[in-house]
């Protein structure tokens, strides 16, 4: 019994990771990580600032369809 207790804990513990991964991926804490880390950046209200104007540069630069 406590095996499987154990397997429940574990996969319920891999949801929730996964759950987590998306969630900062979908509010994009995740870009920003990539992007402190890309550019060599502190978190700051000024790098931050400079993410949200690499995420605008960025988009208009994507092709639009129909």
């Amino acid at each position: 019994m406590r095996n499987r207790a154990e397997r429940c804990r574990r996969r319920l513990s891999e949801a929730c990771t996964i759950l987590l991964a998306t969630m900062r991926e979908i509010f994009d804490e995740a870009a920003y990580a990539r992007f402190l880390g890309r550019q060599g950046l502190a978190s700051s209200p000024e790098a931050y600032a400079e993410f949200l104007r690499d995420q605008e540069f960025a988009k208009a630069r994507r092709p639009r369809c129909c």
